[in-house]
């Protein structure tokens, strides 16, 4: 009975000598790790073009995305098609990071906002410049971070007046 008794005990002074788990976030290492997935999916996108995009979005249920023009959130599959569908009238399309500002909550969640320039080319060899505004959430996945939400809208320019 008394071994009993001295089991909590021991058991009480053994959690006191185990040192606490390091609940420190790392932003620094996180904003470098979604720095160069944003850069990839540029890269990606300007080499293949907008379908190239499937890889880095998030296909769970929670996926979302409220592209420009779009008054109301899109699931994936319907993110995929606009994707496939507006990737048929483009030659050419470059995306560069104008701004980017990457928040980490934890070391799987971080929140993004940038700005990114546009240069495409339709069919017609017609070319366009914008400037998009987006912000979101990625998400770090076992194959490495995702979009997960967000919104983009394209930004009131005077470079951009004519395509609005």
């Amino acid at each position: 009975m008394k071994q009993l008794l001295y089991l909590p005990i021991i058991l009480i002074i053994g959690s006191c000598n185990q040192e606490p788990k390091s609940s420190v976030l790392d932003k620094e290492d996180v904003t470098a790790q979604i720095e160069l997935m944003l850069t990839n999916y540029h890269t990606a996108i300007n080499k293949d073009g907008l379908t190239a995009e499937f890889f880095y979005l998030d296909r769970s249920p929670d996926f979302y995305w409220v592209p420009p023009g779009y008054e109301s959130a899109l699931n994936y599959d319907s993110v995929r098609t606009i994707l496939v569908q507006n990737s048929k009238s483009l030659k050419e399309i470059k995306l560069q990071w104008d701004t980017l500002k990457i928040f980490p909550l934890t070391s799987k969640i971080a929140t993004y906002t940038g700005i990114v320039n546009v240069i495409s080319v339709d069919t017609a060899d017609v070319e366009s410049n914008v400037s998009i505004i987006e912000s979101g959430t990625l998400i770090k996945r076992e194959n490495g971070w995702k979009l997960l939400n967000g919104q983009s809208a394209i930004l009131k320019t005077e470079t951009n007046r004519s395509l609005i």
